[in-house]
């Protein structure tokens, strides 16, 4: 059998779809499992073992006419029994169908992100009363026959001198620990104000002797050097990192403190502490599961989500905040100090 997934991006809705492709090589151990991801993700599937093949969607280094041709070319040759579309855009449909599969499933018209995709799907599954995506994700394989909710996200370790590196950055022995602070998401308004990460870098240092790498991806280093600047010399700005070196770092460190980002599912999918501080987004749907992981949320209270006029999932984020006071902004420091505490609790940081 021959299977593709289609999941273009973004980077923590990549991560969310791993469970997926783990569940059907698990079920389907003989199958080919080929995936198309942008190009910009690629390398965090160089780490996913289950999966054969990627196929790179040329989104930075090719014209339209001719990322669509390639890829096109791809995948029609490649003679796929099964295509799953886990994104739920058009241009993910396409992809779809661009396979020329048999069977071709996406999700029913409620959880589809844009409805005309439907066109070109031979099946549907739905994904029902399933909150958190990764769930959603893996109802796609109903249709297949499997019903399993395992959640696993096998990710290989490899060689990076990232850790080491910054560790040098912070000053610190080659065996001592640290913590993390991701400061940035691509979503302004899902962003706290980087004088209080500051302050949770300040914090760390104080109670824990723990001093904090701050995390940046392209075009994000200016917030990561504000965020340091606001720490008192607690914090210092992480060392460039492509996917493989973020996902090496990340395993390192003692806790990471983030928005509601890929860097943070990375953190949640290879077991490191996380705390997460959500505002526009439901922690229910994008939040990390193991129930030793913390969350401070003002879901509830935040005018960057709207609910939706149609059954299904409940709402969505829109990128520009459409109340007087900007949910995240009524996250104190305090609380995601206790927040921490309580992660630590559980996860002793040792002398």
């Amino acid at each position: 059998m021959r299977l593709l997934i289609v999941r273009l991006s973004s980077l923590g809705d990549i991560i969310h779809t791993i469970p997926l492709v783990a569940l059907l090589r698990r079920e389907f151990p003989d199958a080919t499992i080929d995936w198309v991801v942008d190009e910009r993700n690629a390398g965090i599937l160089e780490l996913v073992p289950s999966i054969d093949r990627r196929i790179v969607f040329r989104t930075r280094t090719a014209s339209l006419i001719s990322r669509v041709t390639e890829v096109r070319r791809a995948l029609r040759v490649a003679r796929y029994d099964v295509a799953l579309d886990v994104q739920g855009l058009l241009k993910s449909a396409l992809m779809v169908h661009f396979s020329r599969a048999e069977r071709r499933i996406g999700f029913t018209v409620p959880f589809l992100r844009e409805s005309w995709a439907q066109r070109f799907y031979t099946e549907m599954a739905d994904p029902g009363d399933a909150t958190h995506v990764v769930d959603r994700n893996l109802s796609l394989l109903a249709p297949l026959g499997v019903t399993g909710r395992a959640w696993e996200f096998p990710l290989k370790t490899c060689a990076s001198s990232a850790p080491a590196d910054t560790r040098r950055i912070l000053g610190i022995g080659e065996a001592s620990r640290f913590a993390l602070i991701n400061p940035n998401t691509a979503w302004r308004n899902k962003c706290w104000p980087h004088e209080r990460f500051g302050a949770i870098a300040v914090w760390l240092r104080t109670q824990y002797g723990l001093r904090s790498a701050v995390l940046w991806g392209p075009g994000e280093e200016a917030r990561a050097h504000a965020v340091v600047l606001a720490s008192e010399g607690a914090a210092a700005v992480a060392p460039r990192t492509n996917l493989i070196d973020l996902v090496a770092l990340v395993r390192a460190g003692t806790v990471m403190v983030s928005g509601d980002t890929g860097p943070l599912h990375i953190a949640a999918a290879v077991g490191t502490p996380v705390v997460g501080i959500y505002g526009p987004s439901n922690p229910a749907r994008n939040g990390p599961w193991s129930p030793d992981d913390q969350i401070v949320s003002r879901f509830g209270q935040c005018g960057c989500y709207q609910e939706r006029d149609h059954v299904g999932p409940t709402g969505r984020m829109v990128r520009r905040c459409e109340q007087g006071e900007w949910c995240l902004g009524l996250v104190s420091v305090a609380e995601v100090v206790a927040a921490v505490d309580r992660s630590l609790a559980v996860n002793p940081v040792r002398a």
